[in-house]
């Protein structure tokens, strides 16, 4: 499993405790922000982000730091204030062989799975209020393909390829008029 891309440092999590870490629906999502935003945030600028209380993302923000995810990051001049970023682009997971890797692995894996698939139910809950124009251009689809190990890489490597221009981290300075935040829901599994 992976987001974002290779411009920062891409870190690949193998280590079950840093997977547990991360499996907590405020952390993904701070986690999410941080990294295609490229933002410095507060803790209370994230909690407005995460829907919880400053203290409480204050919490989740110093349990991302013991594992190397996000760091403080330079003052914006009031020296009170914390500030932090993440300290890398995207991230991929490798539990490898060992049993409590792929284990924390499933963990995460299923709370990236439910958000994500909860901000598929809040699509399709919204999208007759949406704009017709948002409405006509969303999809949801699930092709069947028939491919080798190699084609399949090569079909993901072109996907990343052909979303990389249009990233919120790289558009963010100067959207385009009349953009909004989309978010593409890929997975490529072999079926049994």
């Amino acid at each position: 499993m992976s987001d974002g891309d290779d411009e920062q440092r891409r870190l690949t999590i193998s280590d079950p405790k840093v997977m547990r870490a991360l499996a907590h629906p405020a952390r993904l999502e701070i986690m999410e922000h941080l990294s295609s935003t490229g933002s410095d945030v507060t803790a209370t600028e994230v909690a407005e982000l995460v829907g919880l209380s400053p203290s409480a993302t204050s919490y989740h923000l110093r349990e991302l730091a013991k594992f190397g995810l996000v760091e403080h990051a330079p003052s914006r001049g009031d020296a009170r204030e914390r500030v932090w970023r993440a300290t890398m682009r995207g991230w991929s997971i490798d539990a490898g062989h060992d049993a409590e890797a792929q284990a924390a692995e499933q963990t995460l894996v299923n709370v990236f799975l439910e958000r994500d698939l909860g901000r598929l139910r809040d699509w399709v809950r919204r999208s007759h209020d949406e704009p017709a124009e948002w409405y006509d251009a969303a999809v949801i689809a699930g092709p069947v393909l028939l491919l080798t190990a190699e084609e399949l890489r090569e079909v993901n490597a072109k996907v990343f390829e052909l979303l990389a221009p249009y990233r919120r981290r790289e558009r963010q300075a100067d959207p385009p008029a009349g953009s909004r935040p989309v978010v593409v829901h890929y997975a490529t599994v072999p079926m049994d």
